[in-house]
């Protein structure tokens, strides 16, 4: 190592010691150096070459990606809504009055109460209560001119979660009359004939109650269905006839594409009606099957009903067609329907509260046909109908005895024909102010009968509402026009017309605070005493006045 060290050291002096034996201070020449010209560096002219940088070519190599999607059904919770008539579980609503009571009297002797009351205290469930009464005495001018109607009864709803819903109703009626008619027949006696109010008084006592299922909500295979039934029981005070009925219902409807609606109806409906004669029944069935298709312009029903009465089946149409005439202005339309209407002792003496018993209930039979076009103008709504009816058993009433001292009417029955028609207008004249107006004009042609006994040809009505100071007030008018109905004159045993009706009324509604209001009510300011039925004129002008409470 040492000697490596020696050698490397030596080389490097060899390397700086050669300049200096080539060079040698006393080898150079002497003498003077002159300077001619100063030295001027200058370069060359060079050409200038220009790079301009580029971009790599592209790679146009053609490449195929394959990528793998595997394919999966998403589950769906829920069904979208459509925009449709249908039952729907009640939601919140916002705060408002649970119920309310009206109270109140007038002249003739005049009671009048109502009230009703919502209990809400679960979202699925609903009950209301509700109770109304109207009695009136015009025994001072017309001996035993009374009457009273009074009603009660409860209402629940519950709504389940799974989407369908349950209803009950229980309801008793209780209506009483006065045969006053007496005091026409003494008149044309040239008698006198008094009874005391027991003797001529009579009352209908009704309970009834029904039951029913349905879905509230859409179902999965987007079927509607309903299932119920309605009962009563009905007692006379003033002869001992009872009349009870049942009737059960059950319908499904499949729509197809959100529009078209397939029905299908099961209706059973029986009736017994006992009196001094005996029993009768009055049992009806009835499958209503049914498809409605709905285009842009036009909507088509097609069915049919088919009822059965004592082992005699009867086949009625059920067809519709309408048609858009000019959009949203005239819709045109033409159908043709027809049913079984049972004449039964609760339907007559609601029609006429003088009907007697015994008597005869049955059905009566209806072939419909009509046509007429509806739509809207300005806003004003409006449908005007001719109609054409063949029927079979059309109640009539006329008195067993028109000087029998205590009237009262039988049912004549007859088949025959009647043309309708008839029309109602609905419009808003301004913000708050609407008229309502509706006409109906019956042509009747019987086999056997002179007349349609009892029944009205004309009728006319025309309503005004107008409500302001933020619906604080609400002021109203109605107007009723009817033609006077054919009876059987005792006199001259001939047809003839009782005189027409002409009633207007007035009415307003206020409320002073939030509460508490009150209201008035002027009827028949003609003082009409036209008489409706046969030797039982109607209450001429009467008023009721009254308070209002929310709650």
């Amino acid at each position: 190592m040492k000697y490596c060290k020696f050698l490397f050291f030596l080389l490097i002096g060899f390397a700086f010691s050669t300049p200096a034996f080539a060079q040698d201070p006393d080898d150079l020449a002497s003498g003077e150096i002159d300077i001619i010209k100063s030295f001027d560096a200058r370069l060359g002219d060079a050409e200038r070459y220009r790079v301009d940088p580029e971009l790599p070519p592209l790679d146009t190599t053609g490449r195929r990606l394959e990528y793998n999607v595997f394919t999966r059904t998403l589950p769906v919770e829920y069904l979208p809504p459509k925009i449709r008539p249908l039952s729907m579980k009640r939601e919140k609503t916002e705060a408002g009055y649970n119920g309310y009571l009206k109270a109140g009297g007038g002249f003739p002797a005049a009671l009048f109460g109502e009230g009703y009351y919502n209990i809400n205290n679960n979202e699925n469930l609903s009950i209301d209560l509700f109770a109304n009464h109207h009695s009136a005495n015009n025994g001072q001018n017309v001996e035993n001119q009374r009457f009273s109607n009074s009603n009660g009864g409860v209402d629940g709803t519950y709504h389940f979660d799974q989407g369908f819903a349950v209803n009950a109703h229980l309801e008793y009626t209780s209506n009483t009359v006065h045969y006053y008619g007496y005091n026409e027949v003494a008149e044309a006696l040239d008698e006198t004939i008094t009874f005391d109010q027991e003797t001529v008084r009579q009352r209908f006592s009704i309970f009834d109650g029904e039951a029913s299922i349905y879905n509230s909500a859409r179902t999965e295979a987007d079927f509607n269905y309903y299932a119920g039934f309605k009962t009563y029981l009905m007692n006379d005070s003033y002869s001992p006839s009872r009349e009870n009925g049942f009737d059960l219902v059950f319908r499904g409807t499949k729509w197809f594409d959100d529009t078209h609606p397939l029905s299908v109806e099961i209706q059973t409906d029986f009736t017994s009606y006992d009196d001094i004669e005996g029993d009768q029944t009055l049992n009806n069935f009835f499958l209503r099957p049914n498809y409605t298709y709905h285009a842009d312009r036009f909507r088509v029903k097609l069915g049919f009903n088919l009822a059965a009465n004592d082992d005699n089946f009867t086949f009625f149409p059920d067809i519709e067609a309408t048609a858009v005439i000019l959009e949203g202005i005239v819709n045109a339309y033409v159908g043709a329907d027809g049913t079984l209407q049972k004449n039964t002792y609760r339907r007559l003496a609601t029609y006429n509260p003088f009907v007697g018993s015994p008597l005869s209930i049955r059905n009566t039979l209806y072939y419909s046909y009509y046509g007429g076009v509806r739509g809207n103008v300005e806003g004003i709504d409006y449908d005007f109908q001719v109609g054409y009816q063949a029927v079979d058993d059309l109640a009539t009433f006329r008195l067993f005895d028109p000087f029998d001292d205590i009237p009262r009417f039988d049912v004549v029955y007859d088949d025959g024909s009647i043309v309708t028609i008839k029309g109602s207008v609905t419009a808003p004249i301004f913000e708050g102010f609407k008229a309502v107006g509706s006409f109906s004009q019956n042509i009747y042609s019987l086999d056997n009968e002179e007349k349609p006994w009892h029944l009205p040809a004309l009728s006319v009505n025309v309503g005004l509402r107008y409500t302001t100071l933020e619906d604080r007030l609400t002021v109203k008018g109605d107007f009723f026009l009817e033609n006077g109905v054919p009876y059987l004159n005792p006199e001259t045993m001939e047809a003839d017309n009782l005189n027409g009706l002409f009633d207007l009324s007035l009415g307003a509604d206020f409320f002073f605070s939030e509460k508490f209001g009150g209201f008035v009510q002027i009827n028949n300011l003609a003082n009409n005493r036209r008489e409706r039925w046969f030797r039982y004129p109607i209450l001429g002008i009467n008023a009721m006045v009254g308070v209002t409470f929310r709650f």
